[in-house]
């Protein structure tokens, strides 16, 4: 499996500029300026502050956004949907994606 997220826009945003780093093994969470819409093939994520677009391509990518601020960390978030551990890689790619391109930030510690 591939391809879960398009971003509209280039990610010219690297962990050196933004100074954040995705860890599967912290806390995440939508910025506060992200938008999500549902849609019949998962959702669009519109970042009101740096007006990028991104698609998310299927509807577990879409639940795992949606739960992780309710887990201590984005695997137990994917968990959570029912991905098991063995096929959580395109699924951690695309939230570091999405970490790059703001519409992630780190959450709280819980």
């Amino acid at each position: 499996m591939r391809g879960l997220l398009t971003v509209s826009t280039q990610v010219a945003d690297t962990a050196a500029q933004t100074g954040v780093v995705f860890d599967p093994d912290s806390s995440w969470r939508l910025h506060h300026q992200v938008a999500v819409r549902p849609e019949p093939f998962g959702a669009l994520l519109y970042h009101f502050g740096t007006r990028k677009l991104s698609f998310l391509k299927n509807r577990t990518v879409v639940e795992v956004v949606n739960a992780l601020a309710d887990h201590p960390d984005a695997r137990s978030a994917c968990r959570a949907v029912g991905i098991a551990d063995a096929d959580q890689g395109p699924y951690l790619h695309a939230l570091s994606v999405l970490v790059s391109s703001k519409m992630l930030i780190p959450g709280n510690p819980q």
